[in-house]
Formats: C-alpha cells, structure tokens, sequence
C-alpha cells in the first residue's frame, strides 16, 4: 500500500528558491576562489609580506651600512661594525635556536605569513647571514686599515719589533699564561664543555707517536687585545693572537703543528618553567646557568690558518651542521670593537661623534616637575632631552615626606641604577613601596634577580612578574599627601627606566595627575600584585589582546572616516611590525585610500607599494647615530586627532603575550610636538631608508635639503637650552628657586659647562 504526499505549491516554490540561492552562494565562492589564486588583491598571499627573520636580517644590514657611511666618523663606523656582531650573536642565540630546535622536533608548520616552514627559514637565514657577514668583515679589514693613517697599527706578534715583542713576551708571561689551561683530548680527555660565545684556540700538536689535539680557552675576563707605543704609532695585538704566537709555553716538549681560533654560539632562549616553581628566583637562576651550555647553533672559525680536517672533525664534535659554520676573515667576535673605540677615543677624539649633552626638556624648563604637573600634562622626549628629571621624579619622592607610596615597573636597569637608590630609599623611609622586576628580561635576567633581591632586603614589595607573561609596561605612581588630600602623579614612557640607555635610544614619556589614569594606574598595580580580575580601565589600554583591538577598532574607525570624508590618515612609529590581524587590517585601509604612513626601524613584515594591496602605504626605517626607539600611534580621524604613546610594538607578542600599555596624549601641544616628529622623520633624506613593493630598502634620494632628522632634533634641543638657561638668568632682587626644585637643573647645568 502507497502513501501519497502532497506538497503545497508554495512550499515547492520556497524549495526551488533556496536551490537557487545556494546554487548562486556557491558559484560566487568558486568564482571568489579562483580570484583568491589568481592573486586578486587576496591579503593573505605569502607575496605581500615579508618574512620575520629575513626582515630582522635586513635591519641588521641597515646597521651594517653605517660602517659605509662617510658622514659617520672612522671610530662611529668602526662601532657600527660591532653593534652588526652584537646584534647578531643575540639573533642566533634565541631566534636562529627557536628555529632550529623545532627542525629537530619535526615541527614543519609553515608561519603564518610568508608560509615558510621552520628548515626554509633557517636555510634562508644562513645564506643572506653569510653574505652580510662577509661584507662586515670586508668593511671591517677596510676600515683597520684606514686606522693606519693615524698611526693605530694592528698586527701579528711577528710584526712587532724586537723591542715591543720582548715587551710582550713579559707581559704574556705575567699577565696571560697563568690563566690559561690547555685541556688535551684523547681516550682520558674527552671534548671539554665550552661556554656560549667563548673564543677558543684549536691546537694540533706532534707527539711523537700521533698527531693530536689540544684546546685553549681565552678567558672572558683577560683583555681581548693589547697595545704598544713605539714612536708616533701605536701597535693593537689581538690576545689569541699573542697566545698563538707563545703557545709552546704552553705545550713544552712537543712540535706545534697549526693552531686556529674557533667560537660556539649556543642556544640561550631555554624554557623557564614558571609552573610549580616555588621560587621564581632559584628557577632562573638555574635557567641562567644551562643558557651557558645550550646546543650549538653556530661555529665561527678564523679561516685564515684553520685546516680542512680539523674543522671537519669540530663540526662532528659538536654537532653543527655545515650550514652553521662560518668561516672568517679577521679576528672572532668583533664585539671587541666597543673596547678599542673607547681606548682609541681618547687620542683621536676628532674621529668620533661630537659629544652631546642631553637638554633641558622644552616642556618642563625651569618648573618643578610636581609643581607642574599639578596645571598640566609634561612631556619628556629623550634623549634630546635629559632624563635626569625622571631620575629626580623618584629620587624627590623618595625624599619628600608627603609621599605616602611609589609604584614602578622594571623591566631594564643600569648596572648603578639611581632609580634603584631611591626606591630603597623610601621603603627605609617607611614609605610604601611596589616594585615590579620582571626577572624574565631577557639577557638581563641575573641583573634583574641582584635587584629584586636588594629591594626586598630594603624593605620594598617586591614582584616578580606575571606567569607567562613579560611586564613590559613602563608606568611610575607616586601619591603625596598634598593640601590635606592624596594626590597620584603618573609617569608613563616609552623605554626603560635606565638612566644609561636614555642617552643612547630614542623614547617619550609623560607624567601626568590625570585623575582617570591615577584611577587606571592604581588598578593597573593592584592587578599586577594582587589576585584581581583584569580591570575596566578608563583610558589606559593593556595587552594582553586589549591594544590589538584598540588598533583594529581605530583602524576600522579611519576607513570609515575616509569613506564619509576623503581625508583618512594614519601615521605610525615603533621598532616592529609583524601581528598579520594588524597587517591584513592594514592593507583593508590601504585599499579603502586611506594614506598610512609607517615608521618602523626593525622587522617590517609588510610590503608597501603593491597595487591594489598596500599602494597607499609608505614605509621608512631610520637607522643613525641613536637608536630609535619610541612607539607613537596616530589616527587623523577627520580632524578629531587620536594620538597615542605605548610601551608596545605592533609584535604579535607585544599584543598577546605581554603586558603593555598603550596611553593617550590629550594635551594638545604635546600631540602637535609629536605630530611635527613624525613628519620630520618621515622627511629624513639623510638617514631614512624607504621599502619597495619587494621588500627591499633603498636610501631616500631627493633634491631637498639634506636632512638627518637626530642631529636636527639634537641642534634644536640645544638652542632652546641655551635660550631657556639665557632666561634663567635672573636680575638681582628676584626670588630664588628652592634648592630642591633647581637640583636637577643645575646638575645639568654643570655638566653644560664642563
């Protein structure tokens, strides 16, 4: 038996619509695929981005191209080439190794934007790093050379005269041998354990019955180089080189055979586990004790007198693939640089950049800083301008009995921190004192726990961090008890709270008595030493994952704006750019017409230029005499300007994985201080390098007039020092400063005119 079904027509007619409809959806997502792989303005194709590590690469060779640039003086150039080793050795030791410990596992997930997989990246780093690092030591050897038109002669013992080698001889012997030990390998002697970045002499020795070997670590704590006057000339003798040239002291009874210096650079980025340690401090202790040991990742070799067969069995040794091995043309290590500019320095100061002294800040002048920011927001834009009164922020409420409680973030600190005085200070002064260390600052980790350690013995309350995340922020609260009610002063900054990196980066910074970001900065403490949720913040913005929004909304909002008004802008400056959701946001606003301009100093892993992608963005990397170092956010915003200063750049890390803040300037001046920055920058023709559509950088070429952007800046803070201490000179009869209130101006004012 059959059972007959009817269908209303109507429901029939429904039926065959939404057929149609799902006929259409899908036609149009074929047709949307084959535009996605033909490359229709897809902005998620590999081609529009740059690779993180290749890009960090071509910064690096940015800083290389200094050396070559004769506006900088020899030793400038000459220091250049050793901030390139530096830079390098920190990039192997923590990226090359994540890269390569991942190979290892078999981990073959291709990154997120260029879809390279882990062994691609590595093999392509390893070929754009040799070709770099054979034009640094080209230049290098170019530029020792030049040295000998001021009489500075490097040189082989062999080359000295019988004079100065007789010299050395003594001096090796009392100075030098009784350091070293050589450690013979055989059946009894296996392979010693060498630390990371230690220099080390290869040695083959005739023993009569076999050929074998020996190696000879320099110590870390001798002089990597020695020098001899003789006439107008001075003589510089690399140390492996003196122990070379002795070396049978040290093996007395046997033939030397060949020697040849060798470094390793290992694995540094090791995993601090956080979980169940139940202190922090011993966990990085430890941590910092297996860093000097890690895998190797890289073998430098003096090529010059190093043999075929040895190398090939150290590489065996120590696991390196051939990939790995570097073979130079100079000496190891040009970090060294950094010492033989300073010894140099004080003979040939002529070849050295003219000294600067940082100002006296245009917003703050003569004033008080406290006193001030009672009326108004004051800027701080280092190290055109001093930092010395950020110094004295801390030092003042250290002393002054109004202050009820200071508050600070440390993420790095000098070696003698003054800021570190004072904090110790006001805790013995029975102050209430919050500091925050991020222990896992890294390379600064053991300098990090010395400080914790001290403060807690000071009487401070004392953080270590947060799990899982770096504390990047940089924010100081002081409450003082003023006119019979509590008062908090906020300073918010864009770098470190280090009184000897102030004078070398670039960075911004403001205190304010904002009562919304005295509220948010309270909270923003309470959460970092307390178990309180993530609070509602009234105008600070806090990564984790609240800046990305943040900038994704602003950037969505300028799209709009553009598309109602024609007008949209958006102007950018930080050290990186690598988060794709900010990328591919981006080049949406690009491809609305909104005008963005990038200034990024580092890693840039977007392409500007590209038709129909990124055709409306611009972007510069400045690399000079200081290293830029300042975030600055912009947002036109059809004239109702957004304009922020962060702790954070646009990393994935920075937006996720660490916490930040990102703060906003609403004091007008101060945003058209920034607003003027910028623009100069951007017209930097002197020291600006401008990325094409393919990711290459090329120096800004134009018929403008010649424009280095730092040295303009630094020319300007000086005028109105010289302007602002002209009318500081007060007629008899007029009031005196307060001693305390002048203190920091007339250190200033000292060091002016010495």
């Amino acid at each position: 038996m059959y059972a007959i079904l009817w269908v209303d027509s109507s429901v029939i007619d429904y039926i065959v619509l939404q057929i149609e409809r799902l006929i259409i959806e899908e036609m149009t997502r074929c047709i949307l695929n084959m535009q996605t792989q033909l490359g229709d303005y897809d902005i998620s194709l590999p081609k529009y981005y740059n690779n993180r590590e290749l890009s960090w690469l071509d910064f690096n060779y940015r800083v290389l191209q200094e050396a070559y640039d004769n506006n900088n003086p020899l030793l400038e150039k000459l220091n250049f080439v050793s901030i390139f080793s530096s830079n390098l050795d920190e990039f192997f030791m923590v990226r090359v190794a994540g890269l390569k410990d991942q190979v290892k596992m078999g981990f073959d997930k291709p990154e997120n934007k260029t879809q390279m997989t882990p062994q691609e990246q590595v093999d392509a780093i390893q070929e754009k790093a040799k070709n770099y690092v054979n034009m640094q030591y080209e230049r290098y050897n170019e530029l020792i050379e030049e040295l000998r038109n001021y009489d500075i002669v490097m040189c082989k013992p062999e080359n000295l005269s019988d004079s100065i080698l007789s010299k050395l001889e003594r001096d090796f012997k009392l100075t030098i041998l009784p350091t070293l030990t050589p450690l013979g390998i055989d059946a009894y002697h296996p392979f010693p354990k060498l630390n990371n970045k230690s220099l080390n002499i290869f040695v083959d020795i005739d023993t009569d019955d076999a050929i074998n070997s020996a190696i000879v670590q320099i110590p870390s704590l001798i002089p990597r180089f020695l020098t001899y006057n003789e006439g107008s000339k001075q003589y510089v003798v690399m140390v492996e080189d003196v122990i070379t040239h002795f070396i049978n002291h040290l093996f007395t009874g046997y033939e030397v055979l060949n020697t040849f210096t060798f470094r390793i650079t290992r694995n540094a980025d090791l995993t601090i586990h956080e979980d169940g340690a139940e202190d922090l401090l011993i966990e990085i202790e430890r941590f910092l004790k297996e860093r000097k040991s890690g895998s190797a990742v890289r073998l430098e070799v003096d090529n010059r007198t190093a043999s075929i067969e040895d190398l090939g069995w150290l590489t065996d040794t120590l696991e390196v693939d051939e990939q790995d091995v570097y073979l130079l043309n100079g000496p190891l290590d040009l970090t060294f640089i950094f010492g033989l500019v300073d010894h140099l320095s004080h003979k040939l100061k002529y070849l050295t950049y003219d000294k600067y002294t940082p100002q006296i800040p245009r917003s703050l002048g003569n004033n008080n800083v406290y006193d001030l920011a009672l009326k108004r927001d004051v800027f701080f834009h280092h190290p055109y301008e001093s930092f010395e009164p950020i110094v004295d922020f801390i030092r003042e409420a250290a002393e002054d009995p109004n202050t009820i409680a200071i508050k600070q973030t440390l993420y790095r600190v000098s070696k003698d921190s003054p800021i570190i005085k004072s904090l110790k200070e006001a805790a013995e002064n029975g102050k209430q004192v919050t500091v925050l260390v991020e222990l896992k600052a890294r390379f600064d980790e053991e300098n990090n726990v010395h400080w914790a350690r001290m403060l807690e013995d000071a009487g401070c309350h004392v953080i270590y961090g947060m799990t899982h995340l770096k504390t990047h922020s940089k924010i100081a609260l002081v409450v003082k008890r003023i006119g019979g009610k509590l008062t908090s002063f906020v300073h918010l900054g864009t770098g470190n709270y280090n009184d000897k990196t102030a004078k070398l980066y670039t960075d911004m910074g403001v205190i304010t008595t904002d009562q919304l970001i005295a509220e948010d900065a309270i909270n923003f403490f309470n959460y970092l030493s307390g178990y309180s949720v993530k609070p509602e913040y009234n105008k600070l913005i806090v990564a984790p994952f609240d800046i990305r929004d943040v900038f994704i909304d602003r950037i969505d909002k300028e799209i709009a704006s553009h598309r109602q008004h024609g007008n949209g802008k958006i102007m950018m400056k930080m050290n990186s750019l690598t988060d794709k959701a900010i990328i591919e946001k981006l080049f949406e606003a690009s491809q609305a017409g909104v005008n963005i301009q990038l200034i990024i100093r580092g890693i840039c892993c977007l392409k500007p230029g590209i038709p129909g992608v990124s055709e409306n963005i611009e972007v510069v990397s400045i690399v000079g005499r200081l290293l830029e170092h300042s975030r600055i956010y912009y947002f036109y915003n059809n004239g109702d300007e957004r304009i922020y200063l962060s702790s954070a750049d646009v990393m994935t890390r920075n937006m996720i994985k660490r916490v930040e803040i990102l703060f906003p300037v609403e004091d007008k001046e101060i945003g058209k201080r920034l607003v003027d920055f910028m623009n100069l920058q951007l017209s930097d023709n002197q020291k600006g390098r401008y990325q094409d559509q393919y990711g290459e950088y090329h120096y800004v070429q134009n018929d403008l007039s010649p424009l280095n952007s730092q040295a303009y800046l630094m020319k300007e803070a000086v005028k109105y020092g010289k302007k602002l201490k002209k009318e500081a000179t007060q007629p008899s009869g007029m009031p005196v400063i307060s001693k305390r209130r002048a203190s920091w101006v007339n250190r200033l004012r000292n060091t002016l005119k010495k």
